[in-house]
């Protein structure tokens, strides 16, 4: 039914008008192409309007070709909000600051096939993986409520980083509105032994090729200089505290709809006013939990580079194992945009679900699925004023894991990517079943679309060897 109020703009645009349901008070915009239109769930075009029935919205609310139906918004979407609006945890979505990291060496496939199992095996070691793992890092409150606040600078303090690395991170790896102080007792808890480790999930860290190079003078401006060039990208984020973050602001979001009179058209959507409390509360939350997402992938970046230096024998520095960006998902930025249609800009709460920050002439990570391919995008102007400076983030799941889990058997799904030269390692087999490559969509159609759209540049495009799974 909602898939049928779509109209098509344009091969890489559809929109949901707000004629199309009683009180939505702007727009709607789905950007991909027909075949993921077709395979859209209707689900998640309804929950498009969900949220441009709230208040303060600004148009239009977005979806990504990743778009799939999720908690309130659907995963890899985008709404904006002015200073009439609202903030909300459920929008950013319970894993705050999933984001992906993408490192370059100077190996080749040649270099590393050799030694791609002990490499793997010494990761493995060196890197909690799996469900409430924990990390080789014990630490106080103190000291956490100081990662909370200070994020990648903590790490540089304790060795873990260095000033590259932070300049190659979103927001220079720290937020600085974080409050520590905004975070329960019991999120800390979850987080304390949590720094360091990969987890679960979608979560990994892949050691990859460089498949095909589009853009030669982009690709070198990151230090991607040939096919066959070995990558690593990370993806992880804030683990047990983060998503202790999003429960606990859930429900002081659902008290905030009733004291302050804000009609919901799903209660999933709860909320608070922008300059509320409960609205700056969360946020300054927020900001905490992504801080320590910054500092997690920083601290397993270190460890991977020291699991290079151990097989290779050199110097992470000799292997050129630099940082090329670090990119968050599940946020909320205060940013100035432009509003649709006029050269107006004004200060906006930006909720990416799913979603990735997508600005001029900076990198953008598009994670693949197990086995498939990744990509690093470049941002456009034309992002700017149109979807907020945003992107997709990931191929987009198109099955449940529970679904996976009744298809798929997490040992054949390990021997079919062996077959194909990709090896992998992970506590047990259930999470190879939930994340098999079947799951997701076409990451080659999710980009062509943000590409044909024009808010991406194609750059490079990358695929795995050895795959570490939580």
């Amino acid at each position: 039914m909602w898939k049928e109020k779509l109209r098509k703009i344009s091969d890489y645009e559809w929109l949901l008008p707000k004629t199309a349901r009683a009180g939505m008070h702007v727009n709607a915009k789905i950007i991909a192409n027909k075949a993921i239109i077709d395979a859209a769930e209707d689900q998640a075009v309804q929950q498009l309007s969900n949220v441009a029935m709230l208040p303060g919205v600004v148009e239009p609310v977005l979806a990504m070709p990743d778009m799939h139906w999720g908690y309130g918004l659907p995963m890899g979407a985008v709404g904006a909000f002015n200073e009439d609006g609202v903030i909300s945890a459920g929008m950013c979505g319970f894993d705050i600051n999933c984001g992906v990291s993408l490192i370059r060496t100077n190996l080749s496939v040649d270099d590393v096939k050799p030694k791609l199992s002990k490499l793997l095996d010494v990761l493995f070691d060196a890197i909690p993986c799996g469900v409430g793992a924990t990390g080789r890092l014990k630490l106080s409150i103190h000291e956490l409520d100081q990662v909370l606040a200070n994020g990648v600078d903590w790490a540089i303090q304790h060795g873990f980083a260095n000033e590259k690395d932070k300049k190659a991170t979103e927001e220079h790896g720290v937020m600085h509105g974080a409050d520590a102080s905004k975070v329960s007792d019991l999120a800390k808890r979850r987080g304390l032994e949590q720094l360091g480790t990969l987890g679960s999930g979608n979560h990994f860290l892949e050691i990859q090729r460089v498949d095909k190079i589009y853009d030669k003078a982009r690709a070198k401006k990151y230090g991607i200089t040939h096919e066959g060039q070995i990558t690593i990208m990370l993806h992880t984020g804030s683990r047990g505290l983060g998503h202790q973050v999003a429960t606990d602001y859930l429900k002081i979001h659902a008290s905030a709809v009733k004291k302050y009179n804000i009609k919901l058209p799903d209660p999933q959507l709860v909320c608070a006013p922008v300059n509320s409390k409960e609205g700056q509360d969360y946020f300054k939350a927020m900001q905490a939990a992504v801080n320590f997402a910054f500092t997690n992938r920083q601290i397993i970046l270190h460890w991977t580079r020291q699991s290079f230096e151990k097989v290779f024998g050199s110097s992470w520095e000799d292997l050129d194992m630099h940082l090329i960006y670090s990119i968050c998902h599940n946020i909320v930025k205060y940013e100035k945009h432009f509003l649709p249609g006029t050269s107006k800009q004004q200060w906006l709460y930006v909720h990416r679900k799913g979603a990735t920050r997508s600005f001029p002439d900076m990198p953008v990570l598009i994670a693949g699925s197990m086995g498939t391919a990744s990509y690093l995008l470049e941002g456009t102007e034309k992002a700017m004023r149109e979807t907020f400076g945003s992107s997709c983030h990931g191929s987009g799941r198109t099955m449940s894991r529970h679904k996976a889990l009744k298809l798929f058997r997490g040992k054949e799904v390990k021997e079919r990517l062996e077959k194909r030269g990709i090896l992998t390692r992970s506590p047990g087999f259930k999470g190879l079943a939930e994340e098999t490559p079947e799951a997701y969509k076409d990451v080659d159609a999710v980009v062509d679309s943000v590409v044909g759209y024009g808010i991406n540049i194609k750059i490079a495009r990358f695929t795995p060897l050895g795959v570490l799974k939580g």
